[in-house]
């Protein structure tokens, strides 16, 4: 079983504007309004692969209601703690005629103390079954940044593997918790390390350094693939992972897909290489749909073949 922890999750509309500009008034061609929270995404993705999944994390108000009435017509298998403020609405704007996407996030409830240990006991409940619990997205208003970082520790002494996806000091307390896998994207990443990149050189560096701060493998998302620090057999690779530029309807998600392919491919226990090249089909394939999650599992076995891959170092023996 995969669990996945949605911690802020929303009702996600995602709007198709042609030539969109601040300060007028215009109409959309597509749309789309479903539950979402990086979480959430990742168990759409997941669901849509066949894998077992369930997902949880905060619910409250109206909306907190609407989110969960969704996934259950979704047939995703859910278990949210309620909460007593409303869960938020977040939106995001593409342009399709220029390709530019414009998010604007609500910042969300707050939590109290007495639900955010209601929640770590409904997670390791949960947990009892699982293989693999991924924890993506931000921290409500009312939870530490170091939330992540304890959950870990809890999940890790249950010999659960521990999937991370988030930013800012969550993310840095996250890391010192050695969790088993992050998935920053580049602009997480350069947070995280602390100095900005130039290249493909100074990407690879910052992925061996996540490692030195604390993750067992990282996973840095590019808008064409990811460069990945990665164990099997024994012996750590750091790999360059990509797929020529298609033509995108929107790449809302695209992020959460990926990781999605790469848990699921990991549940399955495929090898490492065929882990990194399903996420990167996956994150590929989610960016031809407005909104978050939605692939087409037909399309992937054609996409995970324009995948490259490139060893940047020889593997090492992990001590």
């Amino acid at each position: 079983m995969i669990i996945t922890v949605t911690l802020n999750a929303a009702i996600d509309k995602s709007l198709s504007v042609p030539s969109f500009r601040l300060g007028r008034r215009h109409r959309t061609v597509e749309q789309t309004t479903m539950a979402g929270g990086k979480g959430v995404n990742v168990a759409r993705t997941l669901k849509t692969l066949n894998q077992p999944v369930i997902a949880t994390g905060f619910a409250g108000g109206p909306t907190g209601t609407r989110i969960v009435e969704q996934l259950t017509e979704e047939s995703i298998l859910n278990d949210f703690v309620r909460i007593r403020e409303d869960s938020r609405t977040n939106t995001a704007v593409y342009d399709p005629t220029n390709g530019e996407q414009t998010e604007i996030n609500e910042r969300g409830p707050a939590v109290t103390s007495k639900e955010v240990e209601l929640f770590r006991d409904k997670l390791l409940y949960l947990a009892r079954g699982a293989d693999i619990v991924v924890m993506a997205g931000s921290l409500p208003r009312g939870v530490d940044s170091d939330y992540y970082a304890r959950l870990i520790r809890d999940l890790k002494r249950m010999d659960v593997l521990t999937v991370v996806d988030t930013d800012g000091e969550p993310l840095r307390q996250a890391v010192r918790a050695e969790p088993d896998v992050i998935s920053p994207n580049v602009l997480e990443a350069e947070e995280l390390v602390g100095h900005e990149f130039n290249d493909d050189e100074d990407r690879a560096i910052a992925v061996r350094e996540m490692i030195q701060l604390g993750a067992r493998e990282a996973l840095m998302t590019m808008p064409d693939g990811c460069i990945a620090s990665s164990i099997e057999a024994g012996e750590r690779q750091l790999s360059r992972v990509w797929i020529e530029p298609r033509e995108a309807v929107a790449a809302v998600g695209s992020g959460d897909a990926f990781l999605a392919g790469y848990v699921s491919a990991r549940y399955q226990r495929q090898s490492m290489e065929q882990c990194l090249r399903f996420a990167v089909a996956c994150g590929a394939e989610s960016t031809k749909r407005l909104g978050a999650g939605l692939i087409e599992p037909r399309e992937l076995d054609r996409v995970v073949a324009e995948t490259a891959i490139e060893r940047l170092v020889a593997p090492i023996e992990v001590s």
